[in-house]
């Protein structure tokens, strides 16, 4: 290596390379990690460096050399390489390594306008002086490379022209704090800031990507998951079309539930004309989710949600596929079709479904949601209607083609609308839930505008965290998390901003959170249980069970201080019903584990003092959160111990939590035999969980005849799922035949959570 090689600073100057100030930064970034070598990374940095390189690359050049040697040997390189990351990102915001004053910090960022002023206004110098204190700097040296990278690309304020940054992780961590809990009095908030900053930056709570990348910027919109309904008028859909385009500017990711639209060929204005069916709206739909960017990187997403009984399910089934033409297919969308008992019954029987056109059928559409008992009436009583326009089709051939469609694409999603409304928080007569959103964990009630002011209609938001499962050592820690996160994300439906009134309405009124997990993979292997055997359904229920009581007994703390919340009426909660009450009795087969805590006592509370939130707990995929928190995602078994994600910046390689102690014990996802240990699991989380869960089925050709999964075995998974209670499932995956060292290190779809892809967790 040539020491006389010439670098060139930001100044525009040049001068000698130092190798030695090269070599102890990057001793330092190595301490304490085990297994990795100083001199194996200056050797890949050194064979790349050149005449004239600028001071930016040389850092950068070093990082990557860190960190492609990251492997299952020597896992360490993920935070030798995350040291490097950090100290380059710290030089780059900051001009040098240590970060200044926080008070310092907020004025010149709030003079730029990249923060919000009020932070200026509500919080004295006294008080930034005292939030200082809480941080912890050196935080940021337990992120590992990934996390870096994820936060250095979403998460941290900057110029996405420039590519300049302005600020450092914990700064995010604690101004996020100090915005949410602004209007506590006085005497309590800086308490709340720092026991929140701690939670936070410690990975005990996850925080999804828009309060990450949003909170303390003048940008107010959080909320992850918007589910719009549509009605049958013309003015509904154009109101629909224009909800849609307002929040995916917004970054959103949203639901579209346009199962009401009439079929090919009902009749418009009493026989004047006749209609064009689902297709050219679902066109429309399509349209207005693709016409504008999200953070000028991509085009938002959604998932449109339709009865399986409705008169055009055989062309909507197919519109994802590769086959056919343009004119029948809309691609770019993804899609949830709606199923209940009768359904699933007619398929067991080997008996017909009847399909309708929700228009020609009075009270169907609204009965399939609202009473169960009461669509089997009146769907038997308009099958033997010879007025009424219908068509028959094998049971069998319907699933059968539900189930290929869904095999083939991966993404055509399913709802059991019956479990959302039976298992549910809200009182289906009231307020009946009629659709998931885009990642299938939300479940809320809501009403077509008629309109584009509609003030009677209702968009539901949903307003997401998570727990992380493997930084929680004891169940009784889920207390103050709980009310850490209950707290938080109940301040943050006040401090954001409400584009459409019919939205406004909503959240003011039900108030709905969705708090989940991470990790889950991490927490089994912990504990010694897989997903596959059984061994880890007496711990779900157990962790499951802590999770809904402390978030149900939060939100009741928090009605006793600032009241219910206004629609709490239109639970089943202020009934005094939980979800112990009403969950599939099919699950006690799985789980002998009894009720740990006072559910009498909490009922009583309940009734009494109300709940500040109308939902509590949602089980979302996390896909780019959980890699912050160095965490396995949601619920999910990792498809190998190193996961790979592209972004940007390239490939980003992470490895399990703990992987050399723990190797023996994580289930990879391809190693797991079936899906019914995991649908049981599913199962028994969905017996606390009052909102729904992201769950996935898993297909591996191999181990089938001819290396083909069979249709049978596809039946029988949507059937277990359905026996358990399962309210949603989402992706559909098959393992694509490489071989199993290529397919652990193939990257993984980028789910940046619920926008753009999948859900903002």
């Amino acid at each position: 290596m040539n020491k006389d090689l010439l670098i060139t600073k930001r100044s525009g100057k040049q001068e000698a390379i130092n190798l030695d100030k090269i070599h102890r930064v990057i001793t330092w970034a190595a301490k304490g990690l085990k297994n990795v070598s100083v001199s194996q990374v200056e050797l890949k940095s050194h064979i790349q460096f050149y005449d004239g390189m600028a001071t930016k690359d040389i850092h950068e050049t070093i990082i990557k050399a860190a960190a492609d040697l990251i492997s299952q040997e020597t896992p360490d390189y993920q935070f030798l390489a995350a040291r490097l990351a950090v100290f380059h990102l710290r030089k780059k915001a900051y001009g040098q390594f240590e970060p200044p004053k926080l008070y310092d910090h907020v004025v010149k960022q709030c003079e730029a306008g990249r923060y919000d002023m009020h932070l200026l206004k509500d919080y004295s110098p006294e008080e930034f002086a005292q939030m200082d204190d809480f941080i912890d700097h050196w935080r940021d040296m337990d992120f590992s490379y990934g996390a870096v990278k994820q936060l250095e690309g979403k998460y941290l304020v900057q110029n996405r022209v420039t590519g300049e940054i302005f600020e450092s992780a914990q700064f995010l961590y604690i101004l996020v704090a100090a915005c949410l809990f602004a209007h506590y009095d006085k005497s309590v908030r800086l308490d709340y800031i720092r026991r929140f900053y701690d939670a936070t930056s410690k990975f005990k709570i996850s925080l999804p990507t828009p309060i990450m990348s949003g909170v303390r910027t003048p940008t107010r919109q959080f909320s992850s998951c918007v589910l719009i309904e549509c009605g049958d008028s013309l003015e509904s859909i154009n109101a629909t079309a224009s909800s849609i385009v307002t929040y995916v500017s917004q970054r959103a990711g949203i639901g579209i539930n346009a199962g009401r639209i009439r079929a090919l060929g009902s009749e418009i204005r009493g026989g004047e004309a006749f209609h064009t069916g689902c297709i050219p709206f679902y066109k429309y739909f399509q349209t207005a989710v693709k016409c504008c960017s999200q953070g000028g990187v991509r085009g938002g997403a959604a998932t449109i949600f339709y009865p399986f009984w409705h008169l055009e399910v055989e062309s909507l089934l197919v519109l994802k596929n590769n086959r056919g033409v343009d004119d029948n297919r809309v691609r770019h969308m993804d899609y949830g079709v709606q199923l209940n008992k009768l359904m699933y019954q007619r398929l067991v029987k080997g008996e017909n479904i009847t399909l309708f056109s929700p228009s020609d059928a009075p009270g169907l559409y609204d009965a399939f949601f609202e009473d169960q008992d009461k669509f089997e009436s009146l769907y038997v009583k308009y099958e033997q209607d010879p007025s009424i326009r219908k068509e028959q089709i094998k049971a069998v051939d319907l699933f059968s083609l539900l189930m290929q469609e869904r095999a083939s694409t991966g993404r055509i999603y399913i709802q059991n609308v019956d479990h959302c409304n039976t298992h549910s928080p809200f009182d289906p007569a009231q307020a009946p839930v009629r659709q998931s959103n885009l990642c299938l964990e939300i479940a809320l009630p809501t009403k077509p505008l008629q309109h584009v002011h509609d003030e009677n209609g209702e968009i539901a938001l949903c307003t997401l965290s998570a727990f992380n499962l493997g930084a929680i050592e004891d169940l009784n820690e889920l207390e103050e998390l709980s009310d850490l996160a209950v707290r938080a994300l109940d301040s943050l439906l006040d401090y954001q901003d409400y584009p459409i009134k019919a939205a406004k309405k909503g959240s003011d009124g039900r108030r709905t959170l969705g708090i989940g997990v991470i990790n889950y993979a991490y927490y089994l292997a912990k504990n010694g249980t897989k997903y596959s055997d059984g061994s880890a359904n007496n711990l779900t229920h157990r962790t499951f069970e802590a999770i809904q009581y402390w978030l149900l007994k939060a939100s009741m703390r928090l009605a006793k201080e600032q009241g219910a919340c206004p629609m709490f009426n239109e639970t089943t909660y202020s009934q005094g019903v939980l979800p112990i009450d009403t969950y599939k009795q099919s699950l006690d087969k799985l789980s002998d584990e009894p009720l740990h805590y006072d559910w009498e006592e909490l009922r009583e509370e309940i009734t009494t003092h109300g709940l500040r939130n109308s939902t509590l707990s949602a089980l979302m995929p996390s896909e780019t959160s959980s890699q912050i928190s160095n965490a396995t995602n949601g619920i999910e078994p990792p498809r190998g111990f190193i996961s790979v994600k592209a972004s940007k910046d390239g490939i980003l390689k992470q490895v399990v939590p703990e992987f050399e102690a723990l190797k023996d014990n994580y289930e990879l996802l391809w190693d797991i035999p079936s899906n019914e240990g995991y649908l049981q699991l599913v199962g028994l989380m969905q017996k606390f969980v009052d909102q729904s869960i992201s769950a996935n089925t898993n297909y591996d050709p191999s181990r089938y005849e001819g290396n083909r999964v069979p249709m049978k075995a596809l039946i029988a998974d949507l059937l277990t799922a359905y026996k358990y209670g399962v309210k949603t499932l989402y992706y559909h995956n098959t393992r694509d035949g490489a071989s199993d060292q290529h397919d652990d290190m193939k990257p993984e779809p980028e789910d940046d959570d619920c926008a753009g892809g999948a859900c903002k967790i």
